[in-house]
């Protein structure tokens, strides 16, 4: 399974979750198994744990243990699929946010510019939404922004441009088709430049941004109070939103007041400072990188 997934900042983020034996726990990000093994490690026979994962591959890697429960969903259906389960409360939540290893490797995909396969980029394959359809079908206006959000490329109107203008010629249908337009406008290194503009495309797919925000809220009010959740984000709009969601109950991280003037917060923060990868797993594990860890307890 270690070829499937390297799962970051393990320690730090099972650490701080502060497992109870009997405890009920949700990891969100299920992908290689690699926190849940962690997780049912620390837990007793009357410890549980849901964990959720929208893209089936991912199913192949469930270890035989009664007390794991796997639902193939995205985890923005967080509270519906635990009620279904008649679970109210849990104990921690996680969350390894962004694309795994495994989807990169996998050329079918159509997450990396490495491999010249179908604009695809769906973390769920059943869904009828690809990166085809954003390239092909979304005003110049429509790809300025995303471009510009989710992957700050710094010449997203020029790309934006050149992409109109090459699927008027003919559609973009694959990777390789995406990376000679891609090609034609670098900005900087090329491996960065293209790594940027996929992410912006995969973030779009997936509505990603819209997922984590929902996960949130159903977190907040499902969590128990002392319970704690941890989010490692890999993106700094996805930092941003974690940030401000535990200081503030909201992603914009507005405060809001009672009518005695009290603030309300749902959470405190379980170290101020965001936690990072230390420079050995940086060095054993590119993706850690750029990794970054929050946890909150609920009060």
């Amino acid at each position: 399974m270690d070829e499937y997934h390297v799962s970051v900042l393990l320690n730090e983020s099972i650490n701080n979750l502060k497992i109870r034996p009997e405890g009920i726990y949700v990891d969100v990000t299920f992908g290689a198994g690699g926190h849940t093994r962690s997780i049912l490690e620390k837990l007793d026979a009357k410890g549980r744990v849901y964990a959720f994962d929208q893209d089936t591959d991912a199913l192949n890697n469930a270890p035989a243990d009664d007390r794991l429960k796997l639902i193939n969903a995205n985890f923005r259906y967080l509270r519906k699929y635990l009620r279904l389960e008649k679970i109210d409360r849990v104990d921690g939540i996680l969350a390894d946010l962004g694309v795994s290893s495994h989807q990169l490797d996998v050329p079918d995909r159509g997450f990396s510019y490495r491999y010249d396969a179908p604009l695809d980029m769906r973390m769920n394959s059943d869904s009828d939404f690809s990166a085809f359809d954003v390239l092909n079908t979304y005003e110049e206006g429509q790809l300025i922004a995303l471009l510009s959000q989710y992957g700050e490329v710094r010449n997203a109107r020029t790309l934006a441009a050149a992409l109109v203008k090459q699927r008027k010629l003919t559609a973009i249908r694959t990777t390789g088709d995406l990376n000679k337009v891609l090609d034609r406008h670098l900005m900087g290194p090329r491996m960065k430049y293209l790594s940027q503009v996929y992410q912006a495309i995969r973030i779009e797919v997936n509505d990603e941004m819209g997922a984590l925000r929902d996960l949130l809220e159903d977190g907040m009010k499902i969590l128990a109070p002392g319970g704690r959740f941890a989010v490692i984000t890999f993106h700094s709009i996805e930092d941003r939103l974690v940030k401000n969601f535990f200081k503030s109950g909201n992603t914009e991280g507005e405060l809001v007041k009672d009518a005695f003037g009290n603030i309300f917060r749902p959470f405190v923060l379980v170290d101020k400072k965001v936690i990072t990868a230390g420079h050995e797993e940086q060095n054993r594990n590119v993706r850690s990188r750029s990794a970054k860890l929050r946890v909150a307890e609920k009060l």
